[in-house]
């Protein structure tokens, strides 16, 4: 049963959802990982005592509290050798119509595709196929739900890791294939368009290194991170006006906005994209980058399924804040009180329920991470829609 933890001075009500000692995620903030009714989200923990599939997944009914384990699925500890406790990627866009996808081990060398009906927690195997080695945050599938799409590396472990690529499964068929490739894929977090699913959004780690253990030697090199589109069918890209030398470095994180075919994302806060300046842009194939909101250290970003409002962590201090897309406005929610260090559950990660009433975010403020809720005031919402 969730506990009352403390209230903001913005009118904000935090809830501390979890507390054992299990490691926790919220897993991601680039779309919220709730049913479209805002009744039920879903977070990941790690239970070592599995020797595969470790990543349990957890439904939380809002308000209730009530949580159970309804399934199970891989962790990147069991793939690419990676330090304890990272969950594996789930797939984003499904949520949007109730739907989380997952990979698990089936054994033998086999994976399999799961889908979780997150209303009903039931389950159903899409589909199987050989094991290969995907990347960290990479999964995404189409809005039909009939493709899945994710950034694997080209080569294989144990070998240098010096091509990567996107790879497209076919979820009713199972065929699959690789629709780009490049040395500087090592982090893309495929995204699917929310519109008919025919573009990929991916970023594009330049200079990024990882070695022949599968460790990362260096996420980017000096020219930075940028953002491209891809088309499925033909495998074009698009690129985007982000990143040297139209802005300052891409942070890496970014989302689609709504059905707008433009995109949310942060860049380092200095020079002329200071946080005084604005560091919070949006943008849309062939045209420039806009302002979208200042005064803030914007990092993680997430958008609201209507595409209206944005949840995003000021990286001085961990406090999440809200803001309107449209409008520009934004404000602090809560104070999340966490402390930013390597592990990514010691990330905020907020993002906002379907209907804006919640943000579900990590914070280790107890000293281990932990899932938390802040309720958001109704009229915070309307005051930042307010043009």
């Amino acid at each position: 049963m969730a506990k009352k933890v403390e209230e903001q001075d913005s009118g904000a009500i935090i809830y501390q959802i979890s507390e054992d000692s299990l490691f926790k995620s919220n897993i991601y903030c680039e779309t919220p990982y709730c049913s479209p009714d805002s009744e039920r989200f879903i977070f990941a923990q790690i239970n070592p005592k599995y020797e595969t599939n470790r990543s349990e997944f957890v439904i939380c009914e809002i308000g209730t509290w009530k949580m159970h384990i309804a399934s199970r699925g891989e962790s990147l500890k069991d793939d690419l050798g990676t330090k304890e406790g990272e969950a594996y990627p789930a797939c984003s866009q499904g949520t949007r119509k109730g739907m989380f996808y997952f990979p698990r081990d089936a054994g033998g060398g086999t994976e399999e595709f799961v889908k979780l009906e997150l209303t009903s927690g039931k389950t159903e195997l899409v589909c199987s196929f050989p094991k290969r080695l995907p990347l960290p945050k990479s999964g995404t599938v189409s809005p039909d739900g009939r493709l899945y799409a994710f950034g694997m590396d080209l080569v294989g472990r144990g070998k240098e890791f010096k091509e990567f690529g996107i790879e497209l499964v076919d979820l009713e068929t199972g065929a699959r294939q690789v629709i780009d490739n490049d040395p500087y894929l090592v982090n893309p977090h495929t995204q699917f368009d929310f519109i008919k699913g025919r573009q990929l959004l991916i970023q594009h780690n330049r200079g990024g290194m990882i070695d022949e253990t599968g460790k990362m030697i260096r996420l980017v090199g000096p020219e930075g991170a940028t953002l491209y589109l891809l088309d499925i069918a033909d495998g074009k890209r698009t690129p985007l006006k982000v990143g040297k030398p139209y802005t300052t470095g891409v942070t890496g994180h970014e989302a689609w906005i709504g059905n707008t075919k433009e995109v949310l994302f942060s860049v380092q806060a200095s020079g002329e994209f200071s946080a005084e300046k604005g560091n919070l842009l949006a943008i849309k194939a062939g045209e420039e980058a806009r302002v979208v909101s200042r005064g803030y250290d914007f990092n993680h970003v997430g958008t609201s399924f209507c595409g209206r409002f944005y949840c995003s962590d000021d990286w001085r201090n961990g406090d999440i804040v809200i803001g309107s897309i449209l409008t520009g406005k934004c404000a602090i929610l809560c104070h999340s009180k966490s402390s930013l260090g390597r592990m990514q559950n010691t990330h905020p990660h907020g993002y906002l329920t379907p209907d804006l009433k919640w943000v579900i975010f990590n914070s280790d403020r107890t000293g281990t991470s932990q899932i938390y809720a802040a309720k958001v005031p109704e009229e915070m919402i309307e005051e930042l829609g307010r043009e």
